[in-house]
């Protein structure tokens, strides 16, 4: 299990545990039951980096504590 914190830029900070072979859709569904908004309005970021749905948290090398950014579309 990994915990991964999630900031909107907006005063919302979301921390997710998760597992490292999820998807970047499963992390998606897990922070859309924590704030509310549903997932597919959800957009993850780390600098200029979009991440696709599809793709594992593991092939996109996300550890343990890391920071996304949570951006709204």
């Amino acid at each position: 299990m990994i915990e991964i914190t999630c900031n909107d830029r907006l005063g919302k900070k979301i921390r997710v545990k998760c597992n490292s072979d999820d998807t970047v859709g499963d992390l998606k569904k897990l922070i859309s039951a924590q704030t509310g908004t549903h997932w597919e309005k959800i957009v993850l970021k780390k600098w200029y980096t979009i991440y696709k749905d599809h793709i594992t948290l593991e092939d996109y090398e996300i550890h343990d504590g890391m920071n996304l950014e949570l951006y709204y579309q």
